[in-house]
């Protein structure tokens, strides 16, 4: 049974950090992401990794990091200098790199990305 828990969310200034985990069982996905959805708007790709490989949104480069151990099949997003406009719920997702004869971890597309977490909220107060 695939599932992905996460957790790490909660409140904190602007300009504090988050760290965020994904613990991943069933199944391991060569693409992982982290993906953000604020109220009343569409869900948006943060950050993506397959083999070491990262692609982030432009507004959290420098800011994020997403890593990932393969070992313990987790996720995480380290989150520093949180501003106000990066309050969502995030989630966790994942998907074979090669799907219907397409091969991509798309950070733009989350429609594509087949696995989900429930998400966990991230309010970030100025």
């Amino acid at each position: 049974q695939v599932q992905l828990v996460e957790s790490g969310g909660g409140s904190v200034q602007a300009g504090g950090s988050l760290r965020l985990s994904c613990a991943a069982s069933g199944f391991s996905y060569s693409c992982m992401g982290w993906f953000r959805q604020a109220p009343a708007k569409e869900r948006e790709g943060v950050a993506v990794i397959r083999d070491g490989g990262t692609r982030y949104l432009d507004s959290v480069k420098g800011r994020f990091t997403i890593s990932r151990d393969n070992a313990k099949n987790t996720l995480t997003l380290q989150m520093n200098s949180l501003k106000p406009e990066d309050t969502a719920i995030y989630y966790c997702a994942a998907k074979s790199f090669c799907s219907g004869g397409v091969c991509s971890c798309p950070l733009n597309e989350y429609n594509s990305w087949g696995y989900w977490g429930q998400g966990t909220q991230v309010t970030v107060s100025s």
